[in-house]
């Protein structure tokens, strides 16, 4: 059952996102990304308050770099659209549990993240969860 409502095109969206901005990290890494996007709109905190929509969360500006570029643009693949659905139906691993936002900076993972604490990293991207007093209804989603 979905966590949040998607539409045949917001999953489309979402895959393309997916492998826009993790294709090399693998399915894993893929999953890690969708995590954060679910997490974002459920959560409803932060710098993510008012997000209820996967084009919403996509598009919010400066969200993902990947929208930049036209390798986002290309045609979802059914690869990327099964971890879609995996994600919208609550799928969720740890590093990203709980976390609203990633990177890839160019060495190691700095300890905190727009004032987040560093929770784990995946291959090459750094993972960062609020603080229960920044954003508890993330821990309070599924």
């Amino acid at each position: 059952m979905a966590v949040v409502k998607a539409r045949n095109s917001d999953i489309d969206l979402l895959a393309r996102l997916l492998r826009a901005e993790a294709e090399a990290e693998g399915e894993q890494g893929m999953m890690l990304v969708g995590n954060v996007g679910i997490n974002r709109i459920r959560a409803n905190c932060s710098d993510f308050k008012g997000l209820r929509t996967v084009p919403q969360m996509i598009y919010q500006p400066h969200a993902f770099e990947a929208v930049q570029h036209g390798y986002f643009y290309q045609r979802a693949r059914e690869r990327e659209r099964r971890l879609a659905r995996r994600t919208v139906n609550g799928e969720r691993f740890w590093p990203a549990k709980f976390s609203l936002w990633y990177f890839k900076p160019p060495g190691d993972c700095p300890p905190s993240w727009y004032n987040q604490p560093f929770v784990g990293k995946y291959k090459n991207h750094c993972f960062y969860q609020p603080k229960a007093e920044t954003c508890e209804t993330v821990y309070n989603t599924f």
